[in-house]
């Protein structure tokens, strides 16, 4: 079975040769899409196997060398059978009447097609050429015309998509950057706050400096000691110094050792509490 595409090409070589205008093997939105590209028109022709005008057409007009030459040169032409397929399709479109049938289309907009020229029943070589070279000059400008419109239409349609998607691009950007700014000065702020607690916290664990401790030792039990006169908790210890000197403190009995040490003569240099150059310290129970 021959394909559809095919089927116009096979009859008329089958019947009256090879001796034709080049047509184009293909869907006739895909020779819309060709003559577009190109630039040119389309030479359309149905062709009605039983009427007794198409072996006169076939033989004598295209298969004229003036004709194959011409449409060759300035047209896409495209053929089909009318009474199947597409032809048949487009037979019924163009409200075809008579044939042999052809026609000058020019693709449009959005796919549709513009028939520019209907050519309905038998024509000579030199009238089809004449209807075809005339359909050229009166259609061709206004044509380019419309062309280059639709061109420049698309062209300031590409020119506005660009922009936006440039516009568009630089807006997300910016968002961006402010969100990046955002993010970062608040976790400078978080940063901060933590290093701040950690300032704070290390500030109240911070050992107190050896002086300061003494000091603390050194009021602590004298205060203790006053506090606490006469309670069953008062420890009394007497201390005696080498250069003589005695000296009686009081001391909770929860204090640690080192409270006796925190005694004011403590102030006093190891010469002064005749320590130097030795000594020995001895504790005894009183």
């Amino acid at each position: 079975m021959v394909q559809e595409e095919w089927a116009f090409l096979a009859s008329l070589e089958q019947e009256y040769g090879t001796n034709h205008p080049f047509f184009y093997v293909c869907r006739f939105m895909d020779a819309l899409k060709m003559a577009q590209e190109e630039h040119k028109f389309i030479f359309l022709y149905l062709q009605s196997p039983e009427h007794q005008f198409t072996p006169f057409f076939c033989r004598e007009t295209l298969g004229s060398e003036l004709v194959v030459q011409f449409l060759d040169a300035n047209f896409i032409s495209w053929g089909a059978l009318a009474n199947r397929g597409e032809g048949f399709h487009l037979a019924s479109t163009l409200r075809v009447s008579n044939f042999p049938f052809c026609a000058v289309v020019a693709p449009a907009s959005a796919g549709n097609l513009a028939v520019l020229r209907q050519i309905e029943g038998p024509v000579s070589p030199a009238e089809l050429v004449e209807i075809l070279q005339r359909t050229m000059e009166e259609q061709g400008l206004a044509f380019d015309s419309a062309r280059a419109n639709e061109e420049e239409k698309r062209r300031a349609d590409r020119k506005l998509r660009e922009e936006q998607d440039v516009a568009y691009v630089t807006a997300l950007q910016r968002d961006q950057e402010k969100e990046k700014l955002r993010s970062f000065a608040s976790e400078q702020r978080v940063s901060k706050a933590a290093s701040a607690s950690n300032s704070s916290n290390q500030e109240k664990t911070k050992p107190l400096p050896l002086k300061q401790q003494n000091n603390q030792i050194k009021d602590g039990p004298r205060a203790g000691g006053a506090m606490h006169k006469g309670n069953a908790q008062e420890t009394k210890i007497l201390i005696r110094f080498p250069n003589g000197e005695r000296r009686e403190h009081s001391f909770l009995s929860t204090d640690k050792v080192q409270a006796i040490f925190s005694v004011d003569q403590m102030g006093m240099t190891l010469t002064e509490a005749g320590l130097h150059p030795k000594a020995s310290m001895f504790l005894e129970l009183l």
